[in-house]
């Protein structure tokens, strides 16, 4: 894995980076996995975290190279001064187009890493707006106020409709193109099927933040490529069958 190639924007104060879903942002407290710091402490020397990604979840990130920039970016994510726009695919179709979600956020009691719904949890807040509607599965964006772990997948379990392929929070089960297609012939090189998305299907799509000079530094990462073609699978097959409808 080349970092270069993840590097969505870079100065001298702070890099940006498209996370692949599967890596860390920061090591475990094993410390036996490669994470994203790691690599970028090997190619710049002094790297600062600032926020984190879930390892599943794809997107835009942004690390600190100095102490200032750091103390100076910590404090937006903290007062919530940062716009964070996540798009993500979730199961069925939901029947309010938009929406707030705003369950308190609390730590499952017995099962480490985890996270619930909880009356004595912390403040999370979340907005969602239907990008297009598949039936089957939903095109969805994502805006988060609150910086909770696991936050949107939570809030989308609450709503009845989890991420596609969040085997914690969800039924984790892959896409597969057969499961769209009423006519799928598996190539006869192939005994099984390969699924055409088996990762969770949440991406940081957008983010917005202020450098050391007040300017607004407003950046984007395109999805990834296996999201982008389950988007075009599934617009395929609405258009074929008159199923589902854009959500705006």
């Amino acid at each position: 894995m080349k970092i270069s190639e993840l590097i969505i924007e870079e100065t001298e104060n702070w890099v940006t980076i498209n996370k692949p879903s599967g890596l860390l942002s920061i090591p475990d407290r094993e410390g036996k996995e490669i994470s994203l710091k790691v690599l970028l402490k090997e190619k710049f020397g002094t790297i600062f975290t600032v926020h984190r990604l879930d390892r599943d979840t794809s997107g835009l990130i942004v690390f600190a190279k100095n102490e200032m920039t750091h103390k100076h970016l910590s404090l937006q994510f903290e007062g919530r001064q940062t716009k964070k726009i996540y798009q993500g695919l979730v199961l069925g179709s939901l029947p309010e187009k938009k929406g707030t979600l705003s369950s308190p956020i609390a730590e499952h009691p017995a099962l480490n890493g985890t996270m619930i719904v909880h009356r004595k949890g912390k403040e999370s807040l979340t907005d969602y707006e239907v990008l297009e509607d598949f039936g089957i599965y939903s095109h969805l964006q994502f805006q988060i106020h609150t910086g909770r772990t696991h936050q949107i997948r939570v809030h989308m379990k609450e709503l009845g409709h989890p991420i596609v392929c969040d085997a914690v929070y969800g039924d984790g089960k892959p896409v597969l193109v057969s499961s769209l297609k009423s006519k799928f012939n598996l190539s006869k090189d192939l005994e099984e099927e390969r699924p055409i998305l088996n990762r969770l299907a949440l991406h940081a799509f957008r983010l917005s933040f202020k450098d050391l000079h007040g300017n607004l530094i407003d950046l984007e990462a395109q999805l990834p490529k296996d999201m982008r073609a389950t988007l075009q699978q599934l617009a395929k097959t609405r258009l074929k069958f008159g199923q589902g409808k854009k959500g705006k």
